[in-house]
Parts: C-alpha cells; sequence; structure tokens
C-alpha cells in the first residue's frame, strides 16, 4: 500500500504534503520527537517517539519498504530507506536514488571532516530553503504518487 512518512523535525514541507496527499487520497505518517501540530484527519497520523538518539529515523526505517515515500533531507535515513526498497525524497523535491546516495554520503563526510577542522573557517550548511524548491517537491511529490497509485 502506498504511504507517506515524513521525517518531520525541521521539515519545511509538511503542508504541501498534505495538500498533495489529500488529492490522491494518501495516508501521511507524522515522525519526531517532539509534538507537532498536524491536522486531525484521517489520513493523516502523528507519532511522538521518544526523543533517544536516531528515534524518528529507527522507526520510519523499520517501516521503510517498496510503495513507501520518505520526506527526508537526512541522507543517512535515505541510505537506510533506500535498501528497504523504499522511495526518498527530498524537501528540495531531489530524488535520493542508490545511483546518487554514494556520492551524497561521501559529500557529507567531507564536509563533516572539514568542518572539524580546526583551522578551517566556518562553513555553512545548506542554501537557504526557496519557494522553487517547495514547487520542485510539490511537482516531485504529485509525480511519484501518480506513478504509484
Amino acid at each position: 500500500m502506498v504511504h507517506i512518512y515524513i521525517d518531520a523535525d525541521a521539515c519545511p514541507v509538511r503542508e504541501e504534503t498534505y495538500k498533495v496527499a489529500r488529492r490522491h487520497k494518501t495516508p501521511v505518517t507524522v515522525v519526531s520527537n517532539s509534538f507537532l501540530r498536524v491536522p486531525r484527519e484521517p489520513l493523516i497520523q502523528f507519532v511522538c517517539v521518544s526523543d533517544a538518539f536516531d528515534a524518528a529515523d529507527d522507526y520510519i526505517a523499520e517501516r521503510a519498504d517498496p510503495g513507501v515515500l520518505i520526506v527526508t533531507s537526512d541522507i543517512l535515513l535515505a541510505e537506510r530507506c533506500l535498501k528497504s526498497g523504499a522511495s526518498v525524497l527530498a524537501p528540495t523535491g531531489k530524488a535520493f536514488t542508490m545511483d546518487t546516495i554514494g556520492g551524497q554520503l561521501a559529500t557529507r563526510a567531507i564536509m563533516a571532516d572539514l568542518r572539524a577542522g580546526a583551522d578551517m573557517p566556518t562553513i555553512g550548511g545548506p542554501p537557504p530553503f526557496k519557494d522553487r524548491d517547495r514547487s520542485r517537491f510539490l511537482e516531485a511529490l504529485h509525480l511519484w504518487l501518480t506513478k504509484a497509485v
């Protein structure tokens, strides 16, 4: 069965996900380690996990399988879910795939090493989230749901 899981901590596209999921009558589970307000609708469920390290990631990864779409910007979670056969979409609309995840993990490791360097200037995180990212996400989610159903 088609299902969407949102790694909800700091996810900027929850409302957009609800909107598209309603149109496609697709269930959504929002997973976080702290309370979040979600619409009270039959298709939308909120799960609050413990504040243990990676508890939300573990909950989502345990449910990742073919027919499931994970919305996350977490590369490590994306890799775990892809290995289980799930599809993974970043809030920017970019799909994580088995063909690209290796390079993304390598880039993540390099950036972590650079940030850890004591003599290195501050290296920023990802670019700011923009309206065009939101638009790409909406399009990518709609296309995924259209193909999945």
